[in-house]
């Protein structure tokens, strides 16, 4: 038997021995990975969600991770490309709240009790994006102290400066100023004075400080996506749940609307009034 099909016009039809596409992307442990827990139709889509927002979050990790490496190496442009892919890895984060949102309260009520104690609150990936972008709440940790993997991951991200914290060692490199610590770090998110001043310097005089001014609209691209996705998290959450408390033991709606104004590059928002 010819391993190619006229009517395919020579597409290869035999994979025996060859790898396939469902080999190469491991679909056969990606589709079984779904096994509700009810049997309420909703769930499939619950499971669904959640998991293929986990995959875009490995993505942006893998590129936040390899955009600070190339910025410690004192290359920005090849970083623009990946803070924007980043940005655009959110919007796809922000349209998947669309298709969560047809799912009615009725409907997540019937399996909700088969999620147990687990939320998306536990989720070490979202953690590790924040550690990266300079939110680092080390107090959370303790949530994945259960698992060594996440737990590791996290620890080490600590023993990095944040992408902020880079983005501003460069600019206060390239402006000829001491350096500035400037992430928000554990529960303190106001703009830092002296951070501030240094990215007005740069939006005052973009022709000067080009690079810098484009790194600052990349990050501020990059947070207004991660804005809304947090914002449209809010609101799906309100439409299913109302203020029910979380299944995780959150409030629920009123930690997420907290979360709304925690600001992961201070001074690129504040420094705006400021011109």
């Amino acid at each position: 038997m010819s391993t190619f099909d006229k009517a395919a016009k020579g597409a290869k039809m035999d994979f025996a021995k060859d790898m396939s596409y469902g080999d190469y992307l491991g679909l056969d442990a990606l589709l079984d990975a779904q096994h509700p827990l009810s049997d309420a139709h909703d769930e499939m889509l619950f499971i669904v969600q959640h998991q293929t927002s986990e995959l875009w979050m490995r993505l942006a990790i893998h590129e936040l991770q390899a955009a600070r490496s190339v910025m410690l190496q004192g290359h920005l442009r090849p970083a623009f490309k990946m803070l924007s892919r980043v940005a655009r890895i959110f919007e796809q984060l922000n349209n998947a709240w669309d298709v969560l949102r047809t799912m009615t309260p009725s409907e997540y009520t019937a399996f909700r009790p088969s999620l147990g104690n687990s939320s998306g609150f536990q989720s070490h990936q979202y953690r590790l994006v924040e550690y990266l972008l300079g939110n680092r709440n080390e107090a959370l940790m303790k949530l994945h102290k259960h698992k060594d993997a996440a737990f590791e991951a996290l620890r080490d991200e600590l023993a990095h400066p944040s992408l902020y914290q880079v983005a501003i060692d460069i600019a206060c490199a390239q402006m000829g100023q001491p350096a500035l610590a400037g992430a928000p770090g554990t529960g303190d998110w106001a703009a830092h004075t002296a951070v501030q001043d240094l990215w007005q310097k740069v939006y005052e005089d973009p022709a000067t400080h080009w690079e810098l001014y484009e790194l600052a609209e990349k990050l501020v691209d990059l947070e207004d996506y991660f804005r809304r996705w947090r914002f449209n998290h809010v609101t799906t959450v309100e439409r299913i749940i109302g203020f029910k408390r979380g299944t995780g033991g959150t409030s629920g709606v009123g930690y997420l609307r907290k979360m709304l104004e925690v600001e992961l590059f201070p001074e690129l928002w504040s420094v705006r009034g400021a011109l």
